[in-house]
């Protein structure tokens, strides 16, 4: 919720930009004070406090309320950390909807376009190399690493996706210079990905990392794609931090696709056409 109102500030007048900043500073005390009292702090009229809650998609000051103190006590665990359990169905499409637009719009402002950078042209000098990449995740991020397996396969590159901990492990035995591996955890905490980003460095391959700041596997890699997320991974389902994962894999795949230039062309237009008949016309 915090986010949204966050995202929403630009596009409100002036006086209700006051009110959500008065939320943002101290949204427990803004969920039990008075309209009075807020419009005292805020420095605005009492309707105008009542006209922010509506502006940003709640039926007044009670529900906005209502909703805030919701929010601020961590959501629903392990379903989604922006929902209440009262919320109406109208409810969770609007605040999924928006923390995951937030969450595209904090990354397209944080990402570290430098270590993306640095990433695509791995990608680029392995397969320019003729050598192997491969993906490698567990649970939801072993989802992921199919799609990017398939993203890049679909590129004419030599990818593989593992998710299950020994296949790791003996594929990461078998790397060698000049291969890459891409490895990819919502947490940056599970051993099996641990030991098979250790194995693979050791082989002398290159190893890049997507996860969260400050986990271990940040530091194992040697590039870190950071997608950090305020979603607990002990407590709620990784929707938004997975979605951030996807998107950073897309942007790895439309760049690596630039960089090949007009020789993949041909490719892709083959595969369209031999595809056509797999489809009713």
């Amino acid at each position: 919720m915090l986010e949204r109102i966050k995202a929403s500030l630009p596009s409100l007048a002036p006086a209700e930009q006051r009110v959500g900043k008065l939320v943002l500073e101290d949204p427990r005390a803004f969920a039990k004070l008075p309209v009075t009292e807020l419009a005292h702090r805020a420095n605005v009229s009492k309707p105008t406090v009542v006209r922010f809650c509506r502006s940003v998609g709640y039926d007044g000051l009670s529900d906005f309320k209502l909703k805030l103190a919701g929010s601020v006590s961590e959501g629903v665990p392990f379903i989604h950390r922006s929902v209440d359990v009262d919320d109406k169905t109208s409810d969770v499409a609007v605040k999924v909807i928006d923390n995951t637009v937030a969450a595209f719009l904090k990354y397209r402002n944080d990402a570290s376009f430098f270590a993306l950078d640095r990433a695509a042209t791995a990608l680029a000098e392995t397969h320019g190399h003729g050598r192997r990449i491969e993906f490698y995740g567990v649970g939801n991020s072993g989802i992921v690493a199919q799609d990017a397996q398939h993203k890049f396969f679909r590129l004419g590159l030599n990818t593989i996706a593992y998710s299950d901990g020994h296949m790791q492990v003996m594929s990461a035995s078998m790397l060698q210079a000049g291969d890459c591996v891409v490895i990819i955890s919502n947490s940056g905490r599970t051993r099996d990905l641990m030991d098979a980003c250790d194995i693979a460095r050791k082989q002398g391959a290159t190893t890049l990392v997507i996860t969260c700041s400050g986990s271990p596997l940040a530091s194992a890699g040697h590039i870190h794609l950071s997608a950090d997320h305020p979603e607990g991974y002990d407590k709620y389902s990784p929707m938004v931090s997975r979605l951030l994962h996807l998107l950073i894999i897309d942007i790895l795949a439309t760049t690596v696709a630039l960089r090949m230039g007009e020789r993949l062309q041909p490719l892709l237009r083959e595969m369209k056409n031999n595809l056509r008949s797999k489809r009713y016309t």
